[in-house]
């Protein structure tokens, strides 16, 4: 298994950790009597994330987990599939000069 196979295997991963994460704040809005929609939840992510944010800002004075994981997850599948691509382009040339 190459580099660049890990690195695109954390980076779908990581997508589908967002997507669940997305789909469980939504729950707890919806438990919190914001109304949201599955269908459009791609076109109001920030949205909702945002009202998760200010919702759960106003409980406990902090952010929710889920926010935070949200974000770690965005963030870890961008830097995943960047070192995934990356490997893609530099080290089959680097092999190749090897070889030479």
């Amino acid at each position: 298994m190459s580099m660049r196979e890990i690195f695109l295997g954390i980076a779908v991963l990581a997508i589908f950790t967002n997507v669940v994460t997305l789909i469980l704040i939504m729950a707890a809005l919806n438990r919190r009597g914001y109304k949201t929609n599955i269908l459009l939840a791609r076109i109001y992510t920030f949205k909702y994330l945002s009202a998760y944010r200010e919702a759960t800002r106003k409980e406990t004075g902090q952010p929710g987990r889920l926010y935070s994981l949200w974000v770690f997850t965005i963030i870890l599948a961008a830097a995943a599939a960047v070192a995934g691509f990356l490997c893609l382009s530099i080290i089959p040339e680097k092999m190749n000069r090897d070889n030479e």
